[in-house]
């Protein structure tokens, strides 16, 4: 397996061993041991199946009181995922980082607790799965404006199909009572 950071620092791709031959393939798409000794030390406690159709914009998502950490991948089909620092007090505060996940890449995307998660479907359709960190709360979600121009993503699709909650999603300034804080990593 094979890490690779990306500008936003804990915001990693992850690129599995794909064993393959005529017959097929074979990865592991999670080891806990292999992750932990890469840096993804991380315990996920719920697994997340989502399937949606081109132009579909999943996002912007976080948790506020529990914070989950996300490893994502596309099983089938492709998609622009992307993981935005809402961590008040960061020096990445705001910026975002986005990664092309598909099913013949195999690459995953590992965000760490603190940032906002979203994606858009750039193939006919896309299958996801992702394991969180941290159990899903309803009460405790945050949805962040996907086209918030303070932050700026440049998302390969134009006009998405959006869900009800996704389209009244208030930009990021206005919930900064409700976001994360940085804690910098002691030496």
């Amino acid at each position: 397996m094979q890490l690779t950071p990306t500008r936003l620092p804990g915001v990693v791709i992850v690129e599995p061993r794909v064993h393959g031959d005529a017959r097929g393939f074979f990865l592991e798409t999670y080891h806990q041991r292999k992750y932990r000794d890469a840096g993804i030390p991380e315990a996920f406690v719920q697994d997340n199946h989502s399937h949606s159709m081109h132009r579909t914009l999943r996002g912007l998502h976080a948790q506020h009181l529990r914070p989950q950490g996300k490893l994502v991948r596309a099983v089938k089909g492709e998609m622009f995922d992307v993981a935005v620092d809402i961590r008040l007090g960061s020096p990445s505060f705001g910026r975002w980082v986005g990664v092309v996940l598909s099913g013949e890449n195999f690459r995953q995307l590992y965000i760490p607790r603190g940032f906002a998660h979203g994606f858009c479907v750039t193939s006919d359709e896309v299958d996801v799965e992702y394991k969180c960190t941290d159990f899903y709360e309803p009460g405790d979600e945050i949805g962040i404006a996907w086209n918030d121009p303070e932050i700026g993503i440049e998302w390969p699709i134009r006009d998405p199909l959006l869900s009800g909650k996704d389209q009244q999603a208030p930009r990021l300034r206005a919930i900064l009572d409700r976001l994360p804080r940085y804690e910098p990593a002691s030496v």
